[in-house]
Order: structure tokens, then sequence, then C-alpha cells
């Protein structure tokens, strides 16, 4: 049974990701999110008038090196649509 592109087995979430693919800094990247993450990006990007590779390259170089892309970009997205 599905419900907001969660499935729900026996009572527990299952979570389900998306590959998003990327060119960055010429190299081919596979970054994997939620659906809701993948959502928000491409609406923020929307709303910015920048492609949704710029603002990961954007993400990409802010990061620390032993941070990873994918959990860089979901703190990126809630810093950015959270009102804290």
């Amino acid at each position: 049974m599905a419900r907001n592109d969660r499935l729900f087995n026996r009572g527990k979430i299952i979570i389900t990701m998306k590959k998003l693919s990327v060119s960055l800094s010429g190299h081919q990247t596979s970054i994997s999110l939620e659906p809701e993450f993948i959502d928000a990006l491409h609406k923020i990007a929307m709303r910015e008038k920048k492609s949704v590779a710029s603002i990961i390259e954007q993400i990409d170089a802010a990061r620390h090196a032993d941070e990873n892309l994918s959990s860089a970009i979901r703190v990126w997205i809630f810093k950015k649509c959270c009102i804290c």
C-alpha cells in the first residue's frame, strides 16, 4: 500500500529512494535522494531560475570533504525551506 511515496509494510515505513543523475565538474554522478527532496530541489531551482545541476555544484563546492553529497543536499534544502 502506498501513501505519500512511502510504502507501509507491517506498520513499518519503507523509504523509496530515487536516483538523480547530474554532471559535476565534467563527471557524471548519480545521487540517491528521497522523492520529497528531489521535488524540493526542482522547485527551488525553478524559483531561483537556476538549473538543478548548478545548485548541486554549488552545494558540492561548499561541503566539507568528509561530508556525503546526498546528506549535504538534504541539509541545504532543509535550511532553504525551514523557517527557524
